[in-house]
């Protein structure tokens, strides 16, 4: 999310950015992780608007969160703005739910495992 807004704001300054703008535009998918985890002033969601506004019929966007939609617009500056956003994200979409153990907090508790067992080794010679 934080490069496609920098990307967004640089288009018109550096040319390597409006090169990855232009890539952006072009993309058949867009993967977004962590959407709405950054926190967007007014004019970033303008931009960021503007940009999805421009590609969302002809792109497909996979997106992760751990948030609802409802609570993607509260993390906006402007409620319409984020309605507007969410509409154009949301288009013809299968929202798809996972349950269960977060993979990460599952081999995280395999890490700190090993680890106590190392550390308990190394105490014990």
């Amino acid at each position: 999310m934080e490069s496609i807004i920098a990307t967004i704001k640089r288009k018109d300054i550096s040319s390597a950015a409006k090169k990855e703008y232009k890539t952006l535009t072009e993309a058949q998918v867009i993967v977004i992780d962590d959407i709405m985890n950054v926190t967007v002033d007014r004019d970033e969601g303008n931009m960021l608007f503007a940009f999805i506004n421009s590609v969302y019929k002809t792109t497909s966007f996979i997106i992760t969160t751990n948030k609802s939609p409802v609570e993607w617009a509260r993390t906006l500056p402007d409620e319409v703005l984020g309605a507007v956003l969410l509409d154009r994200l949301l288009y013809k979409c299968e929202l798809i739910q996972l349950s269960g153990d977060s993979y990460r907090m599952k081999h995280r508790k395999t890490i700190f495992e090993n680890k106590s067992t190392t550390t308990n080794n190394q105490t014990e010679k």
